[in-house]
């Protein structure tokens, strides 16, 4: 079988935001579905991730595609457009460019693109209402230049409601957590024609945290949000790519776990 290649590009969603792992560092679904891959394979793959949390989708086909692409990859990962979103006065047709050019510099390059949709964050979010429409118009924007290309893996998260529940997601409310995460990679290993692990799709709840509420809620997780807004500084400022070169990701010794334990890196 040909060697496996395989690059992730796209903002928070990608890095792995939500799901840290006990030392802080982001794991995520892009990760969780390397390793995933590479045990339903039984042979290593190469990985890589570029995605840097609090990208809008142009910065990350612009700063984040060319360098993927330099590493010759077979597959390419790409999510994007979750931040711009939240701005009411970006275009939809804009962001939905980002993806039709991604698509084009892949074709151009013999790469085979993943697309993915982020899951549905707007039951717990403030104008969710406003949030969600704007997700649908972009996921329909998608759909169209993407018709008829069935050679593109599709692994669509927001249409999926059970995803859209709080118990995917962590205490800021817009970021997956760990069970999210896991229901991810089980879709994206799925696209692939792969089996994934079922208990990925519907890990047991973490009660363990805190989740906010009210005037404690805006103040610890909306408030720094608008001070990024109205300062034009993003999470991701100064943050570097987790794998900006080549990782082998061998087999784990037991297979896919509902931890997802076995990443390893060389």
């Amino acid at each position: 079988m040909a060697e496996v290649r395989y690059a992730a590009i796209g903002d928070s969603f990608t890095e792995g935001v939500g799901d840290e792992l006990p030392d802080g560092t982001p794991r995520g679904w892009a990760d969780l579905a390397a390793q995933g891959w590479a045990d339903a394979l039984g042979e290593p793959i190469q990985y890589a991730n570029f995605a840097i949390r609090g990208k809008l989708a142009w910065p990350i086909v612009d700063e984040q595609l060319e360098a993927a692409l330099a590493l010759h990859p077979t597959h390419l990962s790409f999510n994007g457009g979750g931040n711009d979103m939240l701005r009411p006065r970006t275009p939809i047709s804009r962001i939905a460019d980002a993806f039709a050019h991604v698509l084009k510099r892949c074709d151009e390059e013999g790469v085979r693109l993943i697309l993915l949709s982020g899951a549905d964050p707007t039951e717990g979010l403030p104008l969710g209402a406003l949030v969600r429409r704007r997700g649908d118009q972009l996921s329909a924007a998608v759909e169209e230049r993407m018709q008829g290309r069935d050679d593109v893996v599709r692994a669509l998260n927001w249409p999926d409601r059970e995803l859209a529940q709080a118990p995917f997601w962590s205490a800021d409310r817009l970021h997956m957590n760990a069970r999210g995460h896991h229901r991810v990679a089980a879709r994206v290993l799925t696209a692939l024609g792969f089996e994934p692990d079922p208990a990925w799709w519907s890990l047991p709840v973490d009660d363990s945290g805190v989740r906010l509420r009210g005037a404690e809620y805006y103040r610890t997780h909306v408030g720094p949000w608008l001070r990024r807004r109205l300062t034009r500084t993003s999470s991701g400022d100064g943050r570097l790519p987790k794998f900006a070169e080549w990782q082998q990701i061998r087999p784990s010794f037991s297979g896919m776990d509902s931890h997802g334990e076995g990443f390893a890196s060389a």
